[in-house]
């Protein structure tokens, strides 16, 4: 028997990614801290992995431990041998030297700045220091260097956030204001939900590579694994489990224009793919309780902009959805940020002689859908992944799409 050991386990990814390395029964294991001796005196469990809180309570009950867990003074992957005795492991340090590398963070005499304090942090200060760092710097909130100070370290090269600021639900939150840090080359988050936290997407915004948690999750998986089977499966199913997971998370959004025919494709696809499509003029409608004419007739364009963005903020922390905009909905850029955070974005570019008018206030009026799309234009053209061209037939138009995002 195999799993993973902790208190609360609800969303953990881990089932998923052990799938991939082969079949094997893997549980997950919720307990309580009092229920911690008869756990590990089960001897039915042959390895299983520790996650948050109990990777410390792990590192005290085995009986020989790796190299990576004493220097790291926590133990996230146990093996019973066969005389019954416990062998601990973390592979966390594994894991965050492949995302290191993946993402191209190069420590060899930088100054590294880490976000954070607790066990996270603790595993990418070693790595850093391990593979050459000049200098460790690490952030926490009452520590000598905080965030009152941290302006102290504007010159830091790498920057790795080891805390939960940011995490769903919280997706908009951040510690930092990244434009400060003009030498930063690299910036990587171990949080994974969202994929693009609010860190990331700064970094987007000023040109600086970045990586989310994902891979490392999947890199300290397949290290647990072989430490399960005391075989080597081989590195190229990381990036197999990384691919699978990453297009199960990933939104695929729909911009353009009023009546291009985004939930008309939408739903199409979402129906090819088995995902659950979700139209923000319709939560707009679920939220206010009213039409959208109605609440441009009532109350105008500002309150309705408002509740689109209520809208578009929820609809954006979701995962794996296929998602249909309104024609502005991209012209606030927290909307912008709360789609891009797990989304991929299609620009379905129609005809303006195609688009339908009916029941939209602001394409009504002589010049109204020119005024609109030259307005609109360049904000689609830039925030979009890819560029769609609208078929008059939808399925010829969803196929498109599909094979843009290579589904």
């Amino acid at each position: 028997m195999y799993g993973l050991l902790g208190r609360k386990l609800g969303h953990s990814l881990s089932p998923q990614i052990h799938h991939v390395f082969g079949d094997y029964p893997y549980e997950l294991f919720c307990r309580e801290p009092d229920e911690l001796d008869e756990f590990f005196a089960n001897e039915s469990l042959t390895a299983f992995n520790v996650t948050i809180p109990y990777k410390v309570e792990a590192f005290k009950r085995c009986d020989e431990l790796s190299e990576s867990a004493k220097k790291i003074g926590s133990v996230n992957t146990v093996v019973r041998r066969a005389d019954g005795t416990l062998f601990g492991d973390n592979t966390d340090y594994f894991g965050f030297s492949k995302m290191a590398e993946k993402y191209s963070a190069d420590f060899k005499g930088k100054k590294v700045l880490i976000l954070g304090s607790g066990g996270a942090s603790l595993t990418v200060q070693h790595v850093a220091r391990d593979f050459g760092a000049e200098k460790v710097i690490v952030v926490s909130r009452s520590g000598e260097n905080n965030y009152e100070n941290i302006s102290m370290h504007s010159d830091a090269q790498i920057i790795v956030n080891t805390t939960p600021v940011g995490m769903f639900p919280n997706n908009c939150e951040r510690l930092i204001d990244l434009s400060r840090f003009s030498r930063a080359e690299c910036v990587l988050d171990l949080i994974y939900n969202p994929m693009k936290t609010q860190l990331l997407l700064d970094a987007d915004e000023l040109g600086i590579s970045n990586g989310n948690g994902l891979y490392m999750l999947v890199a300290q998986a397949l290290r647990s694994a072989e430490q399960f089977f005391d075989r080597k499966l081989g590195d190229g199913l990381i990036d197999k489990a990384y691919n699978e997971i990453q297009n199960s998370f990933t939104n695929i959004v729909f911009i353009g224009m009023p009546g291009c025919g985004k939930s008309t494709v939408g739903k199409i696809i979402a129906e090819k793919l088995s995902k659950k499509f979700i139209d923000t003029d319709a939560e707009i409608v679920r939220i206010s309780g009213r039409k959208i004419p109605e609440i441009f007739a009532e109350d105008g364009e500002k309150i309705f902009r408002e509740i689109e963005t209520e809208a578009v903020k929820e609809t954006g922390k979701k995962l794996g959805c296929i998602i249909a905009t309104g024609g502005g909905a991209v012209l606030k850029k927290i909307n912008r940020d709360a789609l891009k955070q797990n989304g991929t974005i299609i620009y379905l570019k129609r005809e303006l002689s195609d688009l339908a008018v009916d029941g939209r206030p602001l394409s009504a009026g002589d010049n109204a859908i020119e005024k609109l799309y030259n307005e609109r234009k360049g904000i689609y053209e830039s925030f979009a992944d890819f560029t769609v061209e609208v078929s008059g037939d939808a399925q010829i138009t969803a196929e498109r799409v599909i094979k843009c995002v290579s589904l």
